[in-house]
Order: structure tokens, then sequence, then C-alpha cells
């Protein structure tokens, strides 16, 4: 009971919710760039939150079903085909054995979930089943998917077929709102830098990944150089000498010693996830009770809007 991959698109990963509490060890979270998209997905088939999808980059994935059961795909607009009909992103899709799935390209964002019923079977590595290429752990073997690989999923043959309506999806654009919790070192950069740094404009590199998104704009200096290598959290913007901010993300070491301006707001640095290079990114500061403010309202909200359902 399985889905064989026919072609594995230009990044494809199976992600969990992440691994947890396994920096001691050296070992990232991984996990879903884009949480919202991946907690939908799971929603709309009402997995578990924590179940195991495939997270594609940019597109270009082609599977075959070799089980009855349903899928739903989410996040960046990449046309999703079975058996060459046109289908919905956002809703819940009933395949059968045999059946041809297609995934395109994306026309705006980057990443999109494909999840099934009742999620993926992967075996958890470190507690966790997301895939870590840089780490070799996780998913299969530690990699992305290849051709011929067998994703094994359960029958399923009974699910209800929710959507989430049009207004309530995400809009991804070019540009983007990035809002800064101010960290320690903050005080390095003297007033004039901060100025600089939350007033101007910044565009994504090429140079992208899971790991980091690199920065291009007005370089960004403080009054050290370099500081003991410390735990990093989830959005840290390092600047390294070059003074080019670096947002780290879910693939991230977990030390480093360059200095922090701050931290990106989880829901903004995912949200960023989406950004192609090329896209703009500008910088807010916050407070500490704002960006908590924020995070409760995105839980209650956000993450909990009505699902409708096909008749």
């Amino acid at each position: 009971m399985s889905m064989r991959v026919v072609q594995p698109g230009m990044l494809s990963l199976l992600q969990d919710s992440g691994r947890q509490g396994q920096h001691r060890l050296g070992l990232s979270n991984g996990g879903p760039m884009d949480r919202e998209a991946f907690h939908y997905c799971n929603r709309l088939l009402q997995n578990s939150p924590a179940s195991t999808a495939i997270e594609i980059s940019v597109g270009g994935l082609q599977l075959e079903t070799l089980v009855d059961t349903y899928i739903c795909l989410t996040g960046a607009p990449m046309p999703l085909s079975i058996n060459g009909q046109d289908k919905p992103l956002w809703e819940v899709q009933r395949v059968c054995a045999g059946d041809s799935i297609q995934v395109g390209f994306a026309r705006t964002g980057c990443r999109s979930y494909f999840g099934v019923a009742d999620g993926f079977t992967i075996e958890a590595r470190f507690g966790s089943t997301a895939t870590v290429v840089r780490e070799n752990i996780g998913g299969l073997q530690g990699r992305s998917l290849q051709t011929g690989d067998q994703l094994p999923c359960p029958t399923t043959n009974a699910r209800k077929q929710y959507y989430l309506a049009a207004r309530d999806r995400p809009r991804y654009q070019k540009t983007l709102t990035v809002r800064v919790i101010p960290g320690y070192q903050q005080g390095h950069f003297n007033r004039v830098e901060q100025r600089r740094f939350f007033g101007s404009t910044y565009t994504i590199s090429e140079r992208c990944d899971r790991m980091g998104y690199r920065l291009e704009g007005p370089a960004i200096t403080c009054d050290i150089e370099g500081v003991l290598s410390e735990g990093i959290c989830f959005g840290a913007i390092q600047l390294p000498p070059d003074g080019q901010p670096i947002v780290l993300l879910n693939d991230r070491q977990t030390i480093g010693g360059y200095p922090k301006i701050g931290a990106a707001l989880s829901l903004d640095a995912a949200r960023m996830t989406q950004l192609v290079p090329g896209s703009s990114v500008h910088f807010a500061p916050i407070t500490h009770h704002t960006a908590r403010k924020a995070l409760e309202l995105a839980r209650r909200f956000t993450l909990c809007k009505p699902l409708q359902e096909r008749r």
C-alpha cells in the first residue's frame, strides 16, 4: 500500500511538524517551511497535526497511487491534475489505485504541501520523520525523493471532502514586511545602523534554501566582529562580516557566532519562505508583547478558519 514516485520534481521532501528537543545533539528542527500551508493540508484531510506530508519546492512532482485514498495539495498555486484532469488546490480529492497524480510548477510562491489521509507511514528518526538533507536524517534515508521511491500510506475509504474557501486562503506576494523582535545584541548596532536596517528594502538573493534566506541590500555593521558560538533560534537574523542579513530557518545550524540584530516573528519567517529570489523584504521592530499577541491571534483565528464540505 503506497504511492510510487514517477518524477520527484525540483526538490520534494518528506516532512512532519519538525524534530523538537534535539538541539543538544546538534540536530536542527527541519519540518515544513510554510507551517500554515502544512497545517491546512493535514487539517483538511482530518489528519493528526504532525502527520507526514511532502513539501514540494517549485513543483514538478508526479506520483502513481497504488492504493485507494484521499489527497490534498495546499500552499503555492501549483497546478494539480489527476489522470490529466485539473483539480482544485486546498480541497480533499479522492484517488484510486492506478491513478496518476501530477503537480505542475508554481505560478507565485514556491512551496506546496501534498498530503494523504492519515499521512505517509515513515519511520521516525530521533522522534520525527522530518527530512534534513544536510544532516542526512529523516524521510527516506535522509534525502529528497527520487524516481521509483515507494511512499507507504494506508487505504482509506471514508473522508469528508473539505475545502478552504478562496477568501480564506493565503495570498503569496513578491513583497513582505517581516516583524522583528530585537535581541540582546541589538545594543551593539548603533542608532544609524538600526535605522538603516529597519528603513531599507532588501532583496531575496539566489542563495536561499532551507537553512536560511540571504538578503541583499544596505550593509549593516556593529561594534563586535563576532561572538562565542551560541544557540540559534528559528528566525534569527545574523549579520556576517559583509553586513548582508541572513534569516535562519528550519535547517539552520544549531549554534553560530555571528552578531544577531534580532529574530523574525515565526509567522513572518514562515511566510518569507514562499518568496522567490528577487522578491522584496522590509523589516519592522515589534515588542515581545506584540509578538505574543500576534501569535495568539494567529492560533485563534488565522489557523482556525472554518472549512467547507463538498457535497
